[in-house]
């Protein structure tokens, strides 16, 4: 059995290192990696699932090995640590479905914001990549048996 005063010292730092995480995820999604605000032109979606994927799959187009492991390895190695540290912070998400639930909502308005602030585009495949890195985390933290302290 964990002592009290260790679970509870234990989720404030989660808390913080949830905190800072997030922050850093919303400036790469919004600021970093050279993001430009686009005003002029449509927005930017797209809503055919594997689309993308197939496009940075397909090495006979011209796209850099970089632009190709941002983007299918980025986007689901970003969302790992929220996979394992939001159940940690919030019990009632150590449910596999609720997690599900709740993380498809938040990655739909962070991807909507993006299209709809001219900052990157609403890609239905982002939103499955991330599911795969919060799917990652979540198996992670269910295999190390840390939810038992919590």
């Amino acid at each position: 059995m964990v002592h009290e005063g260790t679970r509870r010292w234990f989720r404030a730092l989660t808390g913080l290192v949830f905190i800072l995480y997030t922050a850093a995820v919303i400036y790469w999604m919004y600021i970093g990696f050279g993001r430009r605000i686009h005003t002029g032109g449509s927005l930017q979606y797209n809503l055919v699932p594997l689309k993308t994927v197939r496009l940075f799959l397909d090495f006979g187009n011209g796209l850099s090995l970089m632009d190709r492991s941002v983007n299918l390895i980025g986007n689901v190695v970003v969302f790992v640590p929220f996979g394992f540290m939001l159940p940690m912070l919030f019990v009632r998400l150590l449910s596999w479905l609720r997690l599900t639930v709740y993380v498809v909502f938040i990655i739909l308005i962070l991807e909507m914001l993006q299209m709809v602030l001219h900052v990157g585009s609403f890609d239905v495949d982002d939103l499955l990549l991330n599911l795969l890195g919060i799917w990652a985390g979540y198996i992670l933290l269910r295999l190390s048996k840390l939810t038992l302290s919590i």
